[in-house]
This record gives C-alpha cells, sequence and structure tokens, in this order.
C-alpha cells in the first residue's frame, strides 16, 4: 500500500451516505459498514460522521458537541455557555477505548437553550444567535472548538480511518433517518481533531471529497458576513457559503447548487429566458461564492440531504434507490456493502443537485 508522501492521490477521500425518506431510524453502523469499503481512499488522518433523528429526547434543544485541549478550556467555555444558554443536560460524549485513536481531546456534549434575556437582548433571531455564540467560542476561547450544534443531529470526528472513529464513538448505538460519513486524505492541510469532516454549523453539515481552488477569495466574502475560518482546511468555508446562501440570503438548495457550480457562460447563452436571466443573475450577484476545482459533497441538513459535484464531474458520485432509502458515495461497491439489492443507481451530471427529504408527513 503506498504511504503518504510517495505520492499525492488527487481524487482520494471518501463520502458516504444513507437516508430514509419515511423517517425510519438507521443504525450507525449500516454508515459504519459503507464507508469502511473505500478504506483505501484515505489515510488515517481524518474520518467522521453526521446523524440526524439521534437526539429524539432533546430534539428541541441545540446539541453542542465540544472538544476541549484541557480542563481550563473546559472550565472557561462552561462559564460561556452559562451567561448564553440555559443547559438543559451535560456530559461526556460516550467513547471506548480504540487502539488506533490516539490523542483524543476532551470531547463533550451540551444540550442547550438560549437564555430568553439574552436572545431578547441580542435583537437576532434564535439561529443568529446560536451562530454567532458558535463563531465567538471557536475563534475567541483558547482550547475549545465547538464542532456541532445543531437540533436532534450531531457530527462524530476524530483522527484516524472512518471506521475506527465509528468504534471509537459507538456509533451503533445511534439511530438516526440521515446519515453522512467522510475518510479523509488530506493533500494540502494537516490532518487534525477539527479538520476532520464533517464541518457543521447550525443544522447543516458537509462532507467533501476534492479541493477548493477558489479557497481565498471565498474565505474572504465569507469572513465579511461574520464568519471566521481557522480551522486549516478549505472544505469549512463550503460550510459557511452554504448556511450564508440559505440562511441569510433566502436561496433555495436549487438555487445555492446554481451559485456555488456555477453552469459555463457558454451554457448560459444557449439557455432559454427566462431562466438564463435568473441563473445569470445568481452567478453575477455571488461571483465571490462560486467554488471552483475538484469536489463533490454531502449537504445533511434538518429533513434532508443534497448530494452535488462540480460542473467539469471531477470527483466520483454514484446515488442509488432501494424503497424510501437514498445512497450516496464516492464508489457503487460501498452502497452495496449495505444495500446489494437497488431499484436503481447513477451518476448525477456534473453540478446536477440531488435532494431528497423526508416524506411530508414525517416532517410533521
Amino acid at each position: 500500500m503506498l504511504k503518504e508522501g510517495q505520492v499525492r492521490i488527487p481524487s482520494g477521500c471518501a463520502i458516504s451516505g444513507v437516508f430514509a425518506r419515511d423517517g425510519q431510524p438507521i443504525s450507525g453502523e449500516v454508515i459504519r459498514r459503507s464507508i469502511a469499503v473505500m478504506h483505501e481512499r484515505s489515510n488515517g488522518l481524518g474520518g467522521g460522521f453526521a446523524g440526524y433523528g439521534i437526539y429524539p429526547q432533546y430534539k428541541n434543544h441545540y446539541a453542542l458537541h465540544v472538544f476541549y485541549d484541557d480542563m481550563t478550556a473546559r472550565e472557561e467555555c462552561e462559564r460561556f455557555l452559562d451567561r448564553h444558554f440555559d443547559v438543559i443536560n451535560l456530559s461526556k460524549i460516550p467513547t471506548r477505548p480504540t487502539p488506533k485513536i490516539k490523542d483524543a481531546p476532551l470531547i463533550w456534549r451540551y444540550f442547550v437553550q438560549p437564555l430568553p434575556h439574552k436572545l431578547a437582548d441580542s435583537h437576532l433571531d434564535e439561529k443568529e444567535y446560536v451562530a454567532r455564540c458558535v463563531i465567538r467560542i471557536n475563534d475567541q476561547l483558547k482550547g475549545c472548538y465547538v464542532f456541532s450544534c445543531g437540533k436532534n443531529m450531531g457530527v462524530f470526528k476524530a483522527v484516524g480511518y472512518p471506521e475506527d472513529v465509528a468504534d471509537f464513538y459507538r456509533l451503533e448505538e445511534y439511530e438516526g433517518y440521515s446519515w453522512t460519513a467522510h475518510g479523509r486524505y488530506p493533500t494540502n492541510t494537516p490532518g487534525w481533531w477539527g479538520g476532520a469532516h464533517p464541518f457543521a454549523l447550525l443544522d447543516l453539515s458537509v462532507v467533501h471529497n476534492g479541493e477548493i481552488s477558489s479557497y481565498d477569495a471565498n474565505r474572504r466574502a465569507v469572513e465579511m458576513y461574520g464568519y471566521r475560518c481557522n480551522l486549516l482546511t478549505d472544505t469549512e468555508v463550503i460550510t459557511y457559503t452554504l448556511d450564508y446562501l440559505l440562511r441569510h440570503q433566502g436561496l433555495t438548495l436549487e438555487e445555492v447548487a446554481q451559485v456555488v457550480a456555477a453552469p459555463f457562460w457558454s451554457e448560459l447563452a444557449a439557455m432559454p429566458q427566462p431562466e438564463q436571466k435568473q441563473r445569470r443573475f445568481l452567478r453575477q450577484m455571488y461571483s465571490d461564492l462560486l467554488i471552483t476545482g475538484p469536489f463533490s459533497i454531502l449537504v445533511g441538513f434538518e429533513g434532508g440531504m443534497m448530494a452535488l459535484n462540480d460542473r467539469l464531474k471531477l470527483r466520483s458520485l454514484v446515488v442509488a434507490e432501494r424503497g424510501d432509502r437514498v445512497y450516496f458515495a464516492s464508489e457503487e461497491a460501498a452502497i452495496r456493502a449495505v444495500e446489494p439489492e437497488l431499484d436503481r443507481i447513477w451518476a448525477p451530471n456534473g453540478g446536477e443537485p440531488v435532494i431528497v427529504r423526508l416524506k411530508e408527513e414525517e416532517r410533521k
């Protein structure tokens, strides 16, 4: 097997996802088995998972997952949380000794709600209040990093191969209607716990295979809107870009796909009106949020998932269906490992979003 440094593997990294449109719970063991098939696409410098619907007993509270360097960092962060939130429950995130997962930070979980008077004084809506608090912690409090902060969802990540990360976090003990997974092969950035995927803000999470050549332009753009990119990897900026376009600008997922994986000008010129006018407006209005370079991403959000790859389709992405379940992966083998019999399987076109959502009755 080739070792890191011997060769650069531009197609490295693995992504996988499974979604139940009927809302039926899926064990974390399913996504573990899927991503493990693509072991050779990562190099042990990062693995992780995002699960949705995993905290039904606290579904109305924000679940903060936090890494701490030491007890001093934890104490400082908890003082901050007590000043800004009503902390309903706190505990260490359950883990098990796993030989290949080393140098773990302190890993804690908090179920919280904004303090009513603090929220009122802020003149912000609830989500923006939580997002600003999380960004402030990550940017200003030394030795602590909130890596997940959505409702009824959570991110679990570490330095290691993804199957070992799943064992470490006892992922088989969780069930959810949606899961994404990532096996990392970093090429330009270091492997560290905070740099593993998924990246998340509120209910939005992103796993990514590829490289963002437009990172500096994208980073400067989102930091003008109050975000801070300090996690030493380009994928972080994708999460903030999507959050800004969806939550602040009110774009639909389809429109967001047209921004980050915009059609070529030649394609725009061939489109009929008024489609050409609408897409041309999006490309011009948000030109600094166009993502260039090879990528395939899975975007998790409350009640749904989106798959998208770059306009040139420089990273592999396969989608399949079986009944009410939808599967996504870098390789077909990762899907067949957990569902050998499929109703349909296909590779989306470049820049073509595949969006799945819970059935209407399950969303209520």
